[in-house]
């Protein structure tokens, strides 16, 4: 009688909780149980079987991904938000586009801080001007970046055609284009679409994708230091997936782009912002002081100090610092120079017409930059001969041009030997 009374107990019991399951099931959201869970996306969930066969490497790193650990599937990130173009495909809705918003559900901060960034609306606009986006969108980016968005389409990008803006400016800048659904810019620029990758936006390679040539040669200043160096030959013993929120030296003995701008490294907390640590407009005519320059040295400073003394990030910086004051006072000349041949009469008002203007556009935004970037990056070669150097020859240049305009009372051709080198930026990076 004992045995029965067990065994019936156990099963009433049993029964119950099955029930119970299916009732608190049925009252889940559709959407939410309609849903293919990761074990199936990645065996044969309704995504995967026809992934599997159409687009097979997208389910790949999907199963190699973070999501994929954590348990985010398809639709959490594919399914429409408020604002996004619904699109029924194969029994379920989805968004017509991916964008920030739909990372915005579960990465709200990390999307608020990059909207502070050059890297979101000032990005877009040093191609297109403020026309694409919204009266609210241009007002919050001026907050944090006056003039950066406000401002004129890019005068070269647009004399340059469409053709070369979707292929070559946008390519890079489309970071921070506005999307339909009223967010800006794309996070997989960064991340990759499907891996959605930390180790991915702390590659480097990853940042000189767009952060590289002669107007921005980050890229190549970086893996010319001694940082550079060090990050190849110590590549192989790093943690670039570790938890940005746990993040040590320990993980990355040695910078990268993301360890500097944006990662928590010691104890400091993480961004998206990546102009935060900033000091210096660098890639200005004339680079001024950040209105936020205290702030933001005193951060990368404390970055520095992981493996520094602050005796020796005290006279890295006093020697940048000189740097962009000796490279603004050249520049200057140069423009004065240029603005006082228009102010003569000798330049037309319409830009880049004129060989000189491609010479001091060359002047400023490929040597004065390389120049400036190199001494806050630790490039020596791009301080001296692909700075300083091509500064201290084009200056002779455009004075000798200079002169022959004056001569001549109207734009003069360009020497032979003064060819200018292609434009190789729209700006504003």
């Amino acid at each position: 009688m004992t045995l029965f009374r067990s065994v019936f107990l156990a099963v009433f019991i049993g029964t119950a909780l099955l029930v119970a399951a299916f009732v608190i099931n049925s009252r889940r959201p559709v959407g939410e149980v309609a849903q293919p869970t990761p074990e199936l996306v990645k065996a044969t969930g309704k995504c995967a079987s026809c992934h599997r066969e159409e687009t097979a490497a997208i389910v790949h790193e999907y199963e190699q991904s973070a999501h994929a650990r954590a348990g985010t599937n398809c639709l959490d990130c594919h399914q429409p938000v408020e604002g996004q173009l619904e699109v029924e495909h194969n029994g379920f809705t989805i968004a017509g586009e991916v964008t920030a918003l739909n990372c915005d559900q579960c990465h709200a901060s990390q999307y608020r801080e990059f909207l502070r960034s050059r890297h979101a609306a000032p990005a877009f606009a040093a191609v297109r001007g403020p026309d694409p986006f919204t009266p609210e969108q241009v007002q919050f980016a001026e907050e944090y970046h006056p003039g950066a968005v406000d401002r004129p389409a890019n005068a070269l990008a647009m004399l340059e055609g469409e053709s070369a803006i979707a292929s070559g400016c946008e390519a890079c800048h489309s970071i921070g284009r506005p999307n339909a659904d009223g967010s800006i810019g794309s996070c997989t620029a960064c991340h990759g679409r499907h891996m959605a990758s930390v180790e991915l936006a702390r590659t480097p390679r990853t940042c000189g994708q767009c952060h590289m040539g002669p107007d921005h040669s980050q890229i190549e200043i970086y893996e010319e230091s001694k940082h550079g160096v060090l990050f190849e030959s110590q590549r192989e013993r790093m943690n670039l997936a570790a938890d940005p929120m746990d993040l040590n030296v320990d993980d990355m003995p040695v910078p990268t782009c993301s360890t500097c701008h944006m990662s928590g490294l010691g104890g400091q907390s993480m961004t998206h912002d990546v102009t935060e640590r900033l000091s210096y407009w660098l890639f200005a005519e004339v680079s001024d002081r950040r209105p936020t320059y205290l702030q933001g040295q005193a951060q990368m400073k404390e970055l520095c100090m992981n493996c520094h003394t602050a005796e020796h990030t005290d006279v890295f910086y006093d020697q940048a610092e000189a740097v962009v004051e000796t490279t603004n006072a050249k520049v200057r000349e140069a423009q004065q120079l240029v603005a006082d041949l228009r102010a003569e009469g000798l330049l037309t008002p319409e830009p880049f017409d004129e060989p000189i203007e491609f010479v001091y556009f060359d002047y400023w935004h490929y040597f004065g930059r390389t120049a400036k970037h190199g001494a806050f990056m630790g490039g020596a070669d791009f301080v001296q001969w692909h700075g300083n150097y091509e500064l201290l020859y084009k200056l002779v240049e455009l004075k000798e041009m200079a002169e022959a305009l004056r001569a001549r009372g109207r734009p003069a051709a360009h020497p032979t030997s003064a060819e200018p080198r292609s434009p190789g930026s729209t700006g504003g990076r």
